[in-house]
């Protein structure tokens, strides 16, 4: 199981990247409060212990079903481009961005979301008070966090990034810039006087107050231009998730601006026209399989997926239907790879009637949460506001810096994303719930997981570690530990195979809970492919 033990519990389970904030969840949990309570606290703790990962200068999506009514819901409290922001904003030389400013620096940051979607979830479908949930974040802050190999690799990748920026450095490196030691104590005071300024006086603090002023001092001081209008104006968007079935099993997912849930659902309705558990988990036939409708559903994103108040007629309902999938599946050579430029975008009906963090909780009244956020590229944008101790996104890196396409930069836009919460349920009963971090890896992250689980008849832990596979453009990627007459196959086949390492962050880092109701059991999935923990919560 890579590593991870199986964990199981009767009364909730907590899922993270982090063991302080699944710490953070449980107790929640066990103050009295519910799922979204749980995590929301996690997600604010996480964003202190993977500040790399996520924060509150991010954004991201957070997706709930309630038990008691059935009700679903999906608060989108993703960034936003500034005002100011135009389609031809950054100088282009040979198709890049010039001196990445769209992913390096104040000019790459888009309106953060995180502090007003986690608090209005809070608000709506939380018992406890924002003091209470904040409180383990706020701990973590001042009190340390311990420096992992996951953290230290993940600012090593970076450390060009962080020794650029004067406020990142400071607290990030040590003083003579060189990386922190495994086994390091991190402290943020700052970060820690941010939270609770938050705790006393809600997001106002954040979006129109003090906080906001300072964010808008420093972005103004860089050359960037977001501003305290910007700030004021940000509201999170609650919108109706997207549905879907697979087996028999029932999918709830997120809709634009994440393509992450309709592209899950139509990988998943492109499988299900194959008997998947006679293939052999990750034989030849399977993974060509999974590479072939990979590059399908991927040429349907570039296609057609926007932020919906810019992009109109998304044909969501054509993307997910079983038909439109089975007219995909039909241009599947089973002994062959579709060679390079040979998939186009299919034609759905419009009508028929990098950085990124995942979390999974459910309770013991079996509400349900998958939460999934970011701040973009590792450390973001780099940028610190100084005195406040978190890190702004990158979120402009996202939008098409080229002009005239559906994801083109315009004032007031949300970045196109690839964050795919996703809840499982059968006959209404809740299953899994289940997401992964890593940029377009998530969407097949999912996927692989929720057909491990259920063509496979795999343990949840199991689903979450075993090999991966991802195509979005001409090379599969194939996780190390398939093995090598498996990888040489699928060249026989016409693939472009690259071999990752064994255990590669490439492939994202799944967090999940699984409930079976036959034992009454809660069981919880870690990714070991990152600092993933799932804890229980037993009532004593």
């Amino acid at each position: 199981m890579g590593g991870k033990p199986e964990v199981t519990s009767r009364n909730g389970m907590v899922a993270t990247a982090h063991p302080l904030a699944s710490q953070a969840g449980v107790e929640m949990l066990r103050r009295g409060g519910n799922a979204v309570d749980a995590a929301v606290a996690a997600a604010f703790t996480i964003g202190v212990a993977e500040p790399f990962c996520s924060g509150i200068g991010g954004g991201g999506f957070l997706l709930l079903r309630l038990s008691r009514t059935g009700e679903t819901t999906f608060i989108d409290y993703r960034e936003v481009a500034p005002r100011r922001a135009a389609a031809d904003m950054y100088p282009m030389r040979g198709g890049e961005v010039v001196g990445r400013a769209n992913q390096l620096g104040h000019r790459a940051v888009a309106v953060p979301g995180s502090v007003a979607g986690l608090c209005l979830a809070l608000e709506q479908f939380g018992r406890l008070s924002l003091a209470e949930v904040l409180a383990p974040a706020i701990r973590a802050a001042e009190e340390g966090i311990i420096v992992t190999q996951n953290f230290r690799n993940n600012a090593q990748s970076q450390h060009e990034k962080l020794r650029a920026f004067p406020e990142i450095a400071r607290i990030y490196l040590k003083r003579n810039g060189d990386l922190l030691d495994v086994g390091d104590t991190l402290r943020n005071p700052d970060y820690g006087r941010t939270l609770r300024l938050v705790a006393a006086h809600g997001p106002d603090v954040f979006y129109r107050g003090e906080v906001a002023r300072a964010i808008a001092d420093e972005i103004g001081a860089g050359g960037g231009i977001l501003d305290e209008e910007d700030l004021a104006a940000y509201r999170p968007t609650v919108r109706t998730p997207i549905a879907g079935t697979y087996r028999g099993y029932d999918l709830i997912a997120t809709c634009p601006p994440s393509s992450g849930g309709a592209h899950v659902i139509e990988i998943l309705n492109m499988l299900e026209q194959f008997d998947i558990g006679a293939m052999g988990h990750n034989s030849v036939r399977h993974l060509h399989l999974l590479a072939e409708v990979q590059k399908r559903a991927f040429r349907d994103r570039d296609a057609f997926m926007g932020d919906p108040g810019f992009v109109r007629d998304i044909p969501l309902k054509g993307l997910t239907t079983k038909g439109y999938a089975a007219e995909r599946v039909r241009e599947i050579d089973p002994a062959a790879a579709t060679p390079p430029g040979g998939v186009g975008p299919g034609r759905p009906r419009l009508h028929e009637g990098n950085s990124t963090t995942h979390l999974s909780v459910m309770d013991e009244e079996l509400n349900m949460v998958a939460l999934t956020q970011t701040i973009e590229c590792f450390f973001g944008s780099g940028i610190v506001v100084p005195g406040y101790g978190f890190i702004l996104n990158d979120e402009m890196h996202d939008l098409d810096p080229k002009p005239g396409g559906p994801n083109s930069i315009a004032p007031g836009k949300k970045p196109l994303s690839s964050m795919s919460p996703t809840l499982v349920l059968k006959d209404g009963r809740p299953v899994m719930t289940v997401g992964s971090p890593g940029s377009k890896r998530i969407i097949t992250a999912v996927a692989q997981v929720i057909s491990n689980v259920i063509d496979h008849g795999m343990r949840l832990q199991d689903a979450i570690a075993a090999p991966r596979v991802h195509i979005d453009g001409d090379v599969l990627n194939v996780e190390g530990r398939v093995p090598a007459v498996v990888a040489e196959g699928l060249k026989a086949l016409g693939h472009e195979v690259n071999v990752r390492k064994e255990y590669d962050l490439f492939f994202g880092g799944s967090q999940g809970v699984l409930f079976d109701g036959a034992g009454g059991l809660f069981y919880g999935g870690a990714d070991p492919r990152r600092d993933g923990v799932a804890l229980g919560f037993d009532r004593q």
